[in-house]
């Protein structure tokens, strides 16, 4: 079984990372089994946040009992010292825990530093000597703060969407963390759900070059789950075929799409922006019954609602004109409707 160790911090994990975002979407019960599941079968590092609902309560009903045989990194979105200190509090007691291993800023726009006013660095460092986090590390979205909190040298772990749709610049960013020895966490490894091959996203995170890229996979269904389990035992490799597959991907989702990460939300029309700004690519790359249902229709007329108000393209971290996706995607839908 592949591992990997997450640069400076010395912590060696399963190069199967369990993404604990979907399992709000389904019961406790199912997600304590599936959890469960899981580390009986080799993954031992899961990633949530306190921003996921009730992920991080689910997490701690499943490893109350054997916290210190597994990885657990958690998150914030606190804007000052106090919030991160309450965020901490709550996250510590819905864990069931009273340590956290990696605690991340939670895809802040700016690089949290000691003495920026805010006291968020201030509160993490007290936090890390009280024992209650480990190591302090940050999740982003944008290239050039990415860059800085690497080149600050203030950080241990960054996570940042990567997968074989990457561009040149986040290969970039994938090396300048191994120079500095700083542990890289893949977020986003199937491109939100564009990517449809398993396989494929597994085997290229598997080369030689990504030996210190830790993937979290975001999972909420058992299939889900076995299928990752599955190239534990027997893992993919990038024959020709495969290799296509990728080509294939990177010319079709090649240039501006949205990547369904959903910081442009709430909008304030209730446009569920997140999936109805890529619903063309969604259409094409899974099955489109479900896309094409009552409720959907409906979610998709919601763009007709669309204020202008510019709010989703002032939060989006990939610089998109949303408003023009919405709009094209749309369109795009109607004709699927004829």
């Amino acid at each position: 079984m592949d591992k990997v160790i997450l640069g400076k911090t010395g912590i060696e994990v399963n190069k199967n990372g369990f993404g604990a975002l979907p399992i709000q979407r389904i019961t406790k019960a199912e997600a304590v089994y599936i959890l469960q599941k899981a580390f009986y079968n080799g993954i031992n590092y899961f990633d949530t946040a306190r921003a996921y609902t009730d992920s991080e309560e689910k997490i701690g009903a499943a490893f109350s009992y054997i916290r210190d045989k597994l990885i657990i990194s958690t998150k914030t979105a606190a804007k000052t010292g106090e919030g991160l200190k309450k965020d901490l509090e709550e996250s510590l007691r819905m864990l069931q825990t009273d340590y956290i291993d990696i605690y991340q800023f939670h895809n802040p726009d700016f690089c949290p530093r000691p003495g920026d006013g805010t006291g968020l660095y201030e509160a993490a460092l007290e936090a890390k000597r009280q024992g209650k986090i480990r190591h302090i590390g940050i999740t982003n979205h944008r290239i050039p703060l990415a860059k800085e909190a690497i080149e600050s040298g203030l950080y241990e772990t960054l996570q940042f969407p990567f997968s074989y749709l990457a561009a040149e610049t986040d290969l970039e960013l994938v090396d300048a963390c191994k120079k500095a020895d700083m542990g890289f966490i893949a977020m986003k490894a199937l491109s939100g759900g564009l990517i449809q091959n398993s396989a494929c996203a597994y085997a290229f995170m598997a080369q030689a070059q990504f030996d210190h890229v830790a993937p979290i996979w975001g999972i909420q269904r058992e299939s889900e789950l076995d299928e990752f389990l599955s190239y534990q035992v027997c893992p993919p490799s990038l024959t020709g075929e495969l290799k296509e597959v990728m080509e294939k991907d990177r010319k079709e989702l090649s240039g501006d799409f949205c990547r369904g990460c959903g910081y442009c939300m709430p909008c304030p029309a209730g446009i569920e922006i997140n999936n109805c700004a890529r619903m063309g690519l969604l259409l094409r790359r899974s099955p489109q019954a479900s896309w094409l249902s009552a409720e959907w229709q409906e979610k998709m007329k919601k763009i007709e609602e669309c204020k202008h108000c510019g709010q989703c393209m002032k939060k989006c971290p990939y610089s998109l004109n949303t408003p023009e996706l919405l709009a094209k995607n749309y369109e795009d839908y109607k004709t699927f409707l004829d």
